[in-house]
């Protein structure tokens, strides 16, 4: 079910939505929403060269290998 919040935001950033917004055929709720969407679904994907760059550190998938293997041991300790 959609929820309604409050945002609060100041002239100059209220016309910068409002003109986005209007740009893309959008209200400024729907334009907001779908800016934070995008945002969100880019800050939790790597690109193609992201990951190419992290498979070739070798290091780096040894640890995740170690880590994974010790919480299939339940070898862990959770700090809280």
């Amino acid at each position: 079910m959609p929820k309604t919040i409050t945002l609060r935001i100041d002239d100059k950033i209220y016309t910068m939505f409002k003109q986005a917004a209007d740009g893309e055929h959008r209200s400024i709720s729907n334009f907001i929403e779908y800016a934070a969407l995008s945002y969100l679904t880019e800050a939790i994907h790597v690109s193609d060269q992201e990951m190419k760059d992290i498979l070739k550190n070798k290091e780096l998938i040894g640890n995740l290998k170690t880590g994974l293997e010790q919480i299939e041991q339940r070898n862990y300790k959770i700090i809280e």
